[in-house]
């Protein structure tokens, strides 16, 4: 019996070691979007699926699961089966929404805990974009003091990646208007170029088109420097606003994934950053790649979302109108 028993044991211990060496991958891969086409996690995400699929030799798709400012994707991803099929493509909002569900004494939408990050990919400064009369910061500054309330800024959705940055611009100016949340970054340039809001914290990415082609006005960036793309925009710090954030797009998995598949992935990701097609992507978007592995990754992420979290308190309850 004890022999028997000690041969069970050896083979289960084969089996068991059998199955954590599975190739991977060996089947598509999907990387949740969760926002619609068109923003900043899109325009990171399919340059980043075509690299893997050369990289990683499978089939890699990205899904579209809006709704919520990215917490629908999100929460959708935090519950996959953790075998580094389904990843998750997230802005700086991923931290929204758990500080949200808890604001407004809600069942968490998702945690924080629930993702491992791969890796940060970018992180831009938002700029400040204008479809209306102003022309400097200024301008737009004194037409909102004249009328209260009265002019419209749209965002990706309440509390999100776009809708946070312009809330710490209206604190720091002493400012009120209009909110207008959208679903994500493609629907509020939208919003804007249709004159249904008059500006936006907008990814530079998703800017630049527009402020070349004279639709949009840009009148100052959220970052502690000027953006290399745009050397004549000045900063709100340089115009009197001490305020300075960025919109950042990280790669995730769910945090159960194996140690194993998790490596595989943190290569593959370090070396799409450094692929020729990923960078001339990234350079035709005006979205410089900022990236930082897993363990860098987390400490920022530690660091960001406490600030996050800090902005959200200031805000308070809103509602979807």
């Amino acid at each position: 019996m004890r022999i028997a028993a000690l041969v069970i044991l050896t083979l289960a211990t084969l089996v068991s070691g059998v199955t954590a060496q599975e190739p991977y991958p060996t089947r598509p891969i999907s990387i949740v979007n969760p926002f619609p086409p068109g923003g900043i996690a899109d325009l990171t995400g399919r340059p980043l699926a075509a690299t893997f699929e050369r990289l990683l030799k499978q089939p890699v798709v990205v899904v579209n699961k809006a709704g919520a400012a990215g917490g629908v994707g999100a929460q959708f991803a935090s519950v996959a089966k953790p075998d580094g099929y389904t990843l998750l493509i997230a802005l700086v909002s991923i931290s929204s929404t758990p500080e949200v569900d808890k604001l407004f004494g809600r069942p968490a939408t998702y945690t924080r805990d629930q993702f491992v990050g791969i890796a940060r990919l970018n992180a831009d400064p938002p700029i400040l974009v204008v479809n209306g009369p102003w022309k400097t910061l200024k301008e737009l500054v004194d037409d909102a003091k004249r009328r209260p309330g009265e002019i419209t800024f749209a965002s990706s959705g309440l509390y999100g990646a776009s809708h946070l940055p312009l809330e710490m611009f209206l604190q720091a100016a002493g400012l009120k208007m209009r909110h207008l949340p959208t679903t994500g970054g493609g629907p509020a340039t939208m919003a804007v170029l249709g004159g249904h809001a008059l500006l936006w914290a907008s990814p530079p990415a998703l800017a630049a088109p527009h402020i070349a082609a004279g639709k949009m006005r840009a009148l100052a960036t959220w970052g502690a420097a000027r953006l290399a793309a745009f050397p004549d925009v000045p900063t709100l710090r340089e115009l009197g606003c001490d305020v300075e954030y960025y919109i950042w797009t990280g790669l995730f998995a769910p945090r159960a994934i194996p140690a194993g598949v998790l490596q595989t992935l943190r290569d593959a990701t370090r070396r799409a950053v450094q692929d020729d097609e990923f960078k001339a992507a990234m350079d035709k978007a005006k979205t410089p790649i900022a990236y930082q592995d897993a363990d860098e990754f987390k400490a920022f992420w530690d660091v960001d979302a406490k600030r996050i979290a800090s902005v959200i308190q200031f805000i308070g309850k809103l509602e979807a109108k």
